[in-house]
Order: structure tokens, then C-alpha cells, then sequence
């Protein structure tokens, strides 16, 4: 990353797409908790209209790189721009972005209509303006018809629509999403992963996404950003992120990778890249081989997953497309000897990150 004094053109392109006019940008944020740096010198940008994801373990960093944006914390060193501006010492109320909490934060007492006009009644708005505005956010967020409804009456998944037609009804540059589906059973956050999506192209507000789960961020994401005790470890597309990570950490984060060491250089090489192949077999095309012995066998639904133990040490998953019937006896149950191949063109060379396991060749699954 860029040092908070010099950032060049050529490092403000691969920040932000849209580097000329960024909605949000943080330069050199550190902000400490006693002895804990909880964000460490962070530089990002993020452009204007964005969907935009901070994904992390818990205790890395993104939710309080938010809630710096936000105001509600003062950073130790650095500065917060939105829009150009330097907001690094502006109350919360004082700039332009809102929030979506996990916990919706909805008015009991009040009626779902109430609670999207909320805000606009605070900000002096007309009653019939506030109205016909809080009546378009809720079609907006497909809740037209249930203004009368209390919070209570309401499911999970109406809460948290209720919450964000609160949030995008005050019209802000920004918007700022606190893991806001993971109250959600896994079915109602795959429904509202692409809600939300769909709302962010529709009103055009820059979203700023906190999350820990991968797939979440893959699915809805413009760009990624992957944060490791306080710092950023990638940013990039979902496609960039996954198929080409620059760490250990954001290759064994995001998904799951297999960690090769070969002529001296670091690769990681994606479970669904691996060909199991039957021992003897000839790899197709110009495809590297390996000889070993299936240790695991994992059904997954639509795959197998296969732990491979190779005879030069260590091991490798690979993932086995379930094309078969899942009555028929696997082909390579445990014990079982094979053949795995992968196309090195596939493979992607890494830095190892300063938490990652060091080990010659090791698989680290993402923790949820």
C-alpha cells in the first residue's frame, strides 16, 4: 500500500477505479485499543457507487475501519475524506453516510412507517415529503403494503429490509453495512445477498460492506478488501482475490487453497484446479502428476472433497465433481492409490503472510 505522503497515480488506479473523485479515503488510519492496534496504518479507497467489502476474521480490523468512517471512533493518527472532504474530526451526525447494523436497532413502538420516516422527521422534512419518501423505500426494498406492521410483526429477513429502507430513505453518499445478514438463517442470506445488490445498482449509494463470510463477499462485491490484524492484506475483484491472492492469509481466507513449494517458489493451487486421476494414468495435455493415496473422503452434495497424501510429503485436497449417482461406491474411497494433476498455469505464486503456517506444502480451510 501507498504510505500516507506519497500516493502515486499509478498506486491510486489499483486502489480505486475511480480515483479521480473516491467517495471514501482513509490514509495512514491507526486507531489502538490499550495495547491492541486494531487497524494499523491503513490506506484504501473506495470509488463512487461502489459495492465495496471489508472481509476478515473477527479481530482483524474491518469493523472498526467502519466505524472510524462512520465517527463513531476517533482514529489515533490518520485521515477520513468522504467526498474529498477531511471528516476525520466531524461528529457521526455531521457526515454524510448511514449505517446498518446486525441488529436492525428498529423502534419497537413505532410502526414500520415511522421508523423509515424517522430520520427525515429529525431532519425537519415536511410531513408529505417524508411520507411519499418512506413509502418509496419501502417498495424499493419490496415492503410496500406493510408500513401499519410493528417491528414485531415482522420476520428476520423484513427487519433487516426495514433497517436498510431507514438507512437509503436520508438519500447519503454513503452507506455503511455492519455484517448485517448475519442474523439470518443461510437461505434468507443467500435471498437478501442478492437483494441487496440489486438496491445498490438501483439508488447508486456507495455500499460499504463488512463481512466474514467469503462466499458473501464473492457474491456481492465490485471489490474486495481482505484485512489481517489491522491491515489489508489484498484488494482487488472477487475474480482477483480468489483466483490470483497475492498472501497465504488472503489465498487460505478466501475459500480454500493447497500451499506447493516447487524449484523454491511458493504456490497456491485451488482445490476445484486438482484432477484425481487413477494411479498409473496419464495426465492429460502438458498437466503436472503426482503420485499418493487418498486419506479423507468428505460428501459434499454436489462434490467430494479428497485429502491426498503425495509420496514426495505433505498433502492436497481436491475437490471431485459428483456426477454419478451418490448410492455408487466412490472410485477412490480412503486408502485408495491416485494420481493428481493440475495445470501450473493454474497455479498462482504467493507471498507468505506473517500469520500463515510456513510449512513446505499445507491446506488451510477458511474460518467461519
Amino acid at each position: 500500500m501507498a504510505t500516507t505522503d506519497t500516493v502515486t497515480a499509478e498506486t491510486r488506479v489499483a486502489l480505486s477505479p475511480n480515483f479521480r473523485n473516491p467517495a471514501v479515503r482513509v490514509r495512514g488510519i491507526e486507531k489502538r485499543y490499550g495495547s491492541v492496534q486494531a487497524v494499523a496504518g491503513v490506506d484504501l479507497e473506495v470509488a463512487d457507487g461502489e459495492f465495496f467489502t471489508m472481509l476478515g476474521p473477527s479481530g482483524s480490523g474491518k469493523t472498526t475501519l467502519l466505524r472510524l468512517i462512520a465517527g463513531f471512533e476517533r482514529p489515533d493518527a490518520g485521515t477520513v475524506e468522504l467526498a474529498g472532504v477531511d471528516v476525520t474530526r466531524l461528529p457521526p451526525y455531521a457526515r454524510d453516510v448511514n449505517t446498518v447494523f446486525q441488529d436492525y436497532a428498529l423502534f419497537p413502538h413505532m410502526s414500520v412507517q415511522e421508523n423509515v420516516e424517522y430520520g427525515l422527521r429529525v431532519r425537519r422534512v415536511p410531513k408529505s415529503a417524508r411520507v411519499e419518501r418512506a413509502r418509496a423505500a419501502l417498495e424499493m426494498v419490496r415492503l410496500g403494503g406493510l408500513g401499519d406492521r410493528r417491528p414485531v410483526q415482522l420476520s428476520g429477513g423484513q427487519r433487516q429490509r426495514v433497517a436498510l429502507a431507514r438507512s437509503i430513505v436520508n438519500e447519503p453518499s454513503v452507506l455503511l453495512l455492519d455484517e448485517p445478514l448475519g442474523a439470518l438463517d443461510l437461505k434468507l442470506r443467500q435471498e437478501m445477498q442478492g437483494e441487496l445488490k440489486r438496491i445498490q445498482r438501483e439508488v447508486g449509494i456507495t455500499f460499504i460492506y463488512v463481512t466474514h463470510d467469503q462466499e458473501e463477499a464473492l457474491t456481492m462485491s465490485d471489490r474486495i478488501a481482505v484485512f489481517n490484524q489491522g491491515r489489508i492484506e489484498q484488494v482487488g475483484t472477487a475474480v482477483d482475490v480468489y483466483e490470483r491472492p497475492s498472501t497465504e492469509f488472503a489465498a487460505g481466507f478466501v475459500g480454500t487453497s493447497n500451499f506447493l513449494v516447487r524449484d523454491g517458489q511458493r504456490f497456491t493451487v485451488r482445490p476445484e484446479k486438482i484432477q484425481v486421476l487413477s494411479p498409473g494414468a496419464e495426465a492429460p495435455g502438458q498437466l503436472h502428476a503426482e503420485e499418493g493415496a487418498v486419506v479423507d473422503l468428505v460428501y459434499l452434495g454436489a462434490a467430494t472433497r479428497m485429502t491426498v497424501a503425495l509420496d514426495t510429503g505433505g498433502q492436497v485436497v481436491a475437490l471431485r465433481q459428483n456426477l454419478e449417482a451418490a448410492d455408487i461406491a466412490p472410485p477412490f474411497p480412503p486408502g485408495a492409490r491416485v494420481r493428481v494433476a493440475w495445470d501450473w498455469a493454474q497455479a498462482h505464486e504467493i507471498e507468505t503472510s506473517p500469520v500463515a503456517d510456513r510449512s513446505n506444502t499445507s491446506t488451510r480451510r477458511a474460518e467461519v
